[in-house]
């Protein structure tokens, strides 16, 4: 994706040299669990990733206050530069609706680090806290996103994942997330998960969105890259890869398909107002 010399984001949080360290987990198979209830940032998982961590024994906490190399410092500059990208989509977008885009921070983080919504570690990928309205990434994941989930990488799948937890700070704007967990309420666990779908899948409808509006700034295999992230992190992926079988009633997140097709119709679209993937989940 081009980015060089382009405008860059104040609104970036760069922890990574002040981390509480990075946890090196003795835990196994719990801390791919965290990985994998979190992947992409669902706001129920935050819920959850805590309760995981306790089980997770035989950690050590190490203290990390190393200065950054090159290539990180050119990653921050990058991810200043996809949230500026988003700044600008979005508050033309919401100016458009009659409405002021409220500029939500990003923060960049190593091992470790807390949140209004809870501490979290690497293990919980990148989310975003609706409690002080703040996205957390630490960039270990796409390393995990290519070797473990069989993802092509490149920068475009960074900025695509920056677009969808961008996507879940939109819905918190609009009041979407809000509804959707009143809706959850007395509701089955199927039932619930499926609103929760509805919540992911409309995240991936915003990134294609944001993507249609910086068609200038893309390059050859950039969608190419965001789909196959998608793909990658897909519910029933995820689970056939983990545990050989996929239970459907169980899924948070979307298939591989869905999650696919509604980036691919926001990108096609630009039209905020054809992502109500509630009552049209594909």
């Amino acid at each position: 994706m081009k980015w060089l010399g382009n405008r860059q984001s104040d609104n970036v949080e760069d922890r990574r040299g002040l981390s509480g360290g990075k946890v090196v987990a003795g835990g196994g198979i719990i801390g791919i669990i965290i990985l994998l209830v979190n992947v992409f940032g669902g706001e129920n998982a935050q819920l959850i990733t805590p309760v995981l961590e306790q089980l997770q024994g035989g950690q050590q906490q190490t203290e990390t206050a190393a200065p950054l190399s090159k290539e990180d410092e050119q990653m921050g500059n990058f991810v200043k530069t996809m949230l500026a990208y988003n700044e600008d989509t979005w508050s033309k977008i919401f100016a458009e609706n009659g409405m002021t885009y409220e500029k939500p921070k990003l923060v960049l983080f190593t091992g470790s680090v807390q949140t209004n919504c809870g501490g979290a570690t690497s293990a919980s990928g990148p989310f975003y806290c609706p409690g002080d309205r703040k996205v957390y990434m630490d960039m270990a994941f796409f390393e995990e996103l290519k070797t473990k989930f069989g993802a092509k990488g490149g920068d475009f799948a960074i900025a695509y994942v920056i677009a969808h937890e961008i996507g879940h700070h939109i819905q918190t704007l609009l009041g979407t997330s809000d509804k959707m967990r009143e809706a959850q309420q007395g509701k089955s666990e199927a039932a619930a998960n499926k609103l929760s779908v509805a919540l992911e899948l409309q995240a991936d409808f915003y990134a294609g969105v944001w993507a249609h509006d910086n068609q200038q700034y893309l390059e050859a295999g950039d969608i190419d890259e965001a789909l196959s992230a998608a793909n990658a992190v897909g519910d029933d992926a995820i689970q056939s890869k983990m545990q050989g079988h996929v239970v459907p009633d169980s899924f948070t997140h979307g298939t591989s398909e869905q999650r696919m097709y509604w980036f691919k119709k926001g990108f096609s679209t630009g039209d905020i107002k054809q992502g109500n993937t509630f009552d049209n989940i594909r």
